[in-house]
């Protein structure tokens, strides 16, 4: 299955999409570097992000008190220095996931582990949600799994606010991924995991709406969607958690775990904290990677007090 390619509108080319068209001739040249010529850009970029002050800076440095408390304040300072640099990576990082070549891609050093659960699952015909979290190589790790280890991966994206930068980022995806699917298109989504497609999805972030339940994230409660619950009820796949890292040599490390057993359950809540706890682990092998710039918990229960500025 190939994903449909969007029809492009010359509405798109009018001066208010012209800011979006710049930027992604930029990530469009900077795909173009070798890759490691592209990360010691990402370095200096994080450099610079890391020296800046601002709300984001803010946020990172307020989730790092929050989820890693018995750090003191010179340990939650270089994790945040580390944090922030990582954004600059992921900027190249983007670049290369959405611009880059098959050819470049599969230059990218990358080790891929557990790979027999997804040939286990398309065994017995069953789909998988691929479940994985915010991190700033998130985008380039999956298609390091498409092109590395010829994985047919489907995707849940929010839409961009551009809408030329909507249209140029679904084509670019739609030369890798399978299909794509918005928040909205939950039926499609369930189909395609009813055929045995296999679909990638990171539930990690502050969504506000009904269907979110309040479950611990570093021992913090944090609204949290249940879509990974109900996703995997009405579909029958197995949700298979997606572990990926850089390292510190260069490349990437991928890794599959097995199914989580038992999954779905009868209690929604007890499996949104389920899931919850393996994102948590994901966070904790690589913290300095992961999305801490996300105000993952601006929404409180009632009557909590505020946790950011």
């Amino acid at each position: 299955m190939t994903s449909r390619l969007p029809r492009f509108h010359f509405r798109l080319l009018g001066p208010r999409h012209w800011p979006a068209w710049i930027g992604l001739g930029l990530l469009w040249l900077l795909a173009r570097l070798p890759y490691r010529l592209l990360m010691r850009v990402g370095g200096c970029l994080g450099w610079l992000i890391a020296r800046l002050p601002g709300a984001r800076r803010r946020i990172a440095a307020r989730n790092l008190q929050l989820c890693f408390p018995q750090l003191d304040g010179r340990q939650q300072a270089a994790l945040l220095e580390q944090s922030l640099r990582d954004v600059g990576l992921m900027l190249v990082e983007f670049a290369l996931a959405w611009m880059g070549s098959r050819r470049a891609i599969l230059r990218v050093p990358a080790t891929i582990e557990g790979l027999e659960h997804l040939a286990a699952a398309s065994a017995r015909g069953q789909g998988v949600l691929l479940t994985g979290a915010h991190f700033s190589h998130l985008e380039l790790a999956g298609r390091l799994l498409v092109e590395h280890a010829g994985v047919e991966l489907a995707g849940m994206y929010r839409e961009h606010g551009d809408a030329a930068f909507e249209w140029a980022i679904r084509r670019a995806r739609s030369h890798y991924a399978a299909t794509m699917f918005t928040k909205n298109e939950v039926r499609g989504c369930v189909r395609y995991m009813q055929a045995g497609g296999c679909i990638w999805y990171a539930p990690d972030q502050d969504m506000r709406g009904k269907d979110t339940v309040f479950v611990p994230f570093f021992g913090i409660d944090a609204s949290t969607l249940t879509a990974t619950h109900h996703l995997a009820r009405l579909s029958g796949a197995c949700v298979i958690p997606f572990f990926h890292r850089r390292l510190d040599a260069g490349g990437y490390a991928l890794r599959l775990e097995a199914p989580l057993a038992d999954f779905p359950g009868r209690d929604v809540t007890a499996d949104t904290a389920r899931i919850n706890a393996m994102i948590e682990r994901m966070a904790r092998e690589a913290p300095s990677q992961y999305l801490w710039i996300h105000r993952r918990f601006k929404s409180r229960p009632p009557g909590e007090a505020a946790l950011y500025d």
